[in-house]
């Protein structure tokens, strides 16, 4: 009866997909990352090499047949070392049954043989362009994650062990989370990563309590309340990048960066950016520059009754805020006194996995998919792109406890605001991934904005730059050549972590660690070689740095009795628009 059931869901949802998509060109492209011709060159380029191909062919059945002799000696009793074994961090071979079980041993490390020679298939061709055999590299990956035996319920033990348990409903279950998901996704398939009814915005995420002081078209300028008595002269205004929402910052109390700032004493002030519909579709990144960071800095200026304020950027906020300085540099503006960057990128010379996403047939497919969206991108497409670049971890985890479990995902308010994406408007986003990843133009001197040519030689601000040493979108690498730009004192600090928990790290967790050095040598590795390791987080020496720019002690400000008319509490309104 389950199987009956479980048939007619799978029949209806599939329909349903069908029709839907069949409205939707760029849904049925044969070939949605352009990695035909990358891909063709690749093979061309072994081909033309059969010796190493030949070599690797017999590699790989030198290593099959050690794993049959293996094989065969656990069957007669011994527990021989493994041929294959998973990398560390690679948690989809959890459950025991993938090593106790000798079938799905076999069936495991059958996998890893094979994936990782193919994976290093490709790694080992020579005489091909570096862009073109990372794109293949890429896809690569993708195909043999997609391809793992933890993905298919009949070589998926923890799966099958379930089916058993519960009598087929987990495959009912499954089924039903499937058409739920579609159903939220339009007909494309969106695949749940937490309790989405679990987290309210401003209820439970997205708490410190504060003010709307300011609003046009493109931000809401949110000011916080203060916890000390005192607070420093000077505010710090916070861009995060408008690609998520700025809770991020502001999570959970225990966690909220915005609060372990209000408790240091610093006033914090945070651009909460729009979520951009088909009316802004034509906005630029000039206006984004003048609306969000001119008109932020000067709305905080006001309302403190200060000259100056510090700043941060993060991710692709950094990136304006960078060219922003470069900007008020060249009309000899001097509203801020200095700027941190977290995770941001200003030479994408040796810019992470995002890179593989801008080529000119991708740009144009998007391009075509915005204009179907009415001058933005969606952001499921801009979800869906992310979740790519950790596919083991953001798509198929998700896909086998969905489906193949037939559990619901557990509530984790860091995948909720990983899934609360914002839409993109079209003029902004093709002349961010053209003119930055595409040309470097920022890095190279050749980046016009208001018809000034931007400089980041001319930016003599203090500088702090944080960077992560596992992070895939802004690697250290890339962060460390921007920090090479500037043409004022720049300290450069590396955090444990990736892109997100690099840089979201408290202090009261005692998580990770973090390298410093007051140098700045030519290259990433001769930084490494002379920096100092501490344990925990970054947050401490930042806050020193920041502290000695920001001026004497003042009384705490109330945020609703400064001199702009609050607009309504934090976390405000743009914030709660959905994609």
């Amino acid at each position: 009866m389950n199987l009956a059931r479980v048939a007619m869901n799978a029949q209806g949802a599939l329909a349903e997909m069908a029709l839907k998509n069949a409205e939707r060109p760029a849904a049925l492209t044969p070939d949605p990352f352009h990695v035909t011709p990358a891909l063709t060159e690749v093979m061309g380029r072994l081909a033309a090499q059969p010796d190493k191909l030949m070599r690797a062919q017999a590699d790989l059945f030198a290593r099959y047949l050690d794993l049959w002799q293996s094989a065969a000696r656990r069957m007669g009793g011994e527990t021989p070392e493994p041929v294959a074994a998973p990398a560390k961090g690679d948690k989809r071979f959890a459950d025991p049954d993938w090593t106790d079980n000798p079938v799905f041993d076999v069936i495991k490390q059958s996998y890893l043989l094979t994936s990782g020679w193919l994976n290093g298939l490709v790694e080992g061709v020579e005489g091909v362009d570096p862009m073109t055999k990372r794109r293949v590299e890429f896809f690569m990956k993708m195909l043999t994650d997609a391809f793992s035996p933890t993905n298919f319920l009949a070589s998926n033990p923890a799966a099958l062990k379930e089916l058993a348990a519960s009598g087929g409903d987990s495959l009912v279950r499954g089924m039903d989370n499937f058409m739920a998901d579609l159903e939220r996704g339009g007909g494309q398939l969106s695949i749940a990563q937490t309790d989405y009814q679990m987290f309210k915005i401003g209820e439970n995420v997205a708490t410190a309590p504060g003010k709307v002081v300011f609003r046009n078209e493109i931000i809401e300028l949110l000011q916080f309340s203060p916890t000390t008595d005192e607070v420093y002269e000077i505010p710090l205004v916070i861009f995060p990048p408008w690609i998520n929402k700025f809770y991020i910052l502001d999570l959970r109390p225990e966690n909220s960066m915005i609060r372990w700032l209000a408790s240091q004493g610093v006033t914090v002030f945070v651009a909460s950016w729009v979520n951009p519909d088909a009316s802004l579709a034509e906005k630029t990144f000039e206006d984004y520059m003048r609306e969000g960071i001119y008109a932020g800095v000067a709305a905080a200026m006001e309302q403190c009754d200060v000259p100056h304020v510090n700043t941060v950027g993060y991710c692709i906020g950094g990136t304006l805020l960078s060219s922003t300085l470069a900007h008020m540099a060249s009309r000899k503006v001097e509203p801020i006194a200095s700027a941190t960057f977290f995770a941001a990128q200003q030479d994408f010379s040796e810019a992470g996995d995002l890179l593989l996403f801008t080529s000119e047939d991708w740009l144009n497919d998007l391009e075509k998919k915005m204009d179907e969206g009415g001058g933005v991108l969606s952001g499921q497409t801009m979800a869906d792109t992310f979740n790519a670049l950790r596919a083991n971890d953001l798509i198929w985890s998700f896909f086998v406890n969905n489906y193949l479990l037939g559990k619901e995902p557990k509530p984790f308010d860091l995948l909720f605001w990983n899934s609360d994406q914002t839409r993109m408007p079209k003029t902004l986003h093709l002349f961010y991934l053209r003119k930055f990843y595409g040309e470097n133009a920022l890095a190279k001197g050749e980046l016009t904005l208001d018809n000034v040519r931007l400089d980041l030689k001319d930016v003599k601000t203090p500088i702090y730059v944080q960077s992560s040493k596992e992070d895939h979108i802004a690697p250290a690498r890339s962060v460390y050549k921007g920090a090479q730009l500037f043409g004022g004192p720049v300290t450069f600090t590396l955090a444990g972590s990736g892109h997100i928990a690099g840089v979201i790290n408290a202090p009261v967790a005692n998580k990770y660690q973090h390298w410093t050095n007051a140098d700045l040598p030519p290259t990433l590795a001769e930084w490494q070689a002379n920096a100092v390791e501490h344990p925990g987080s970054w947050w401490p020496h930042w806050a020193t740095w920041l502290k000695a720019r920001s001026g004497q002690l003042v009384p705490a400000r109330d945020p609703a009795k400064g001199k702009l008319k609050p607009l309504g509490d934090a976390p405000g309104t743009y914030v709660k628009v959905k994609s």
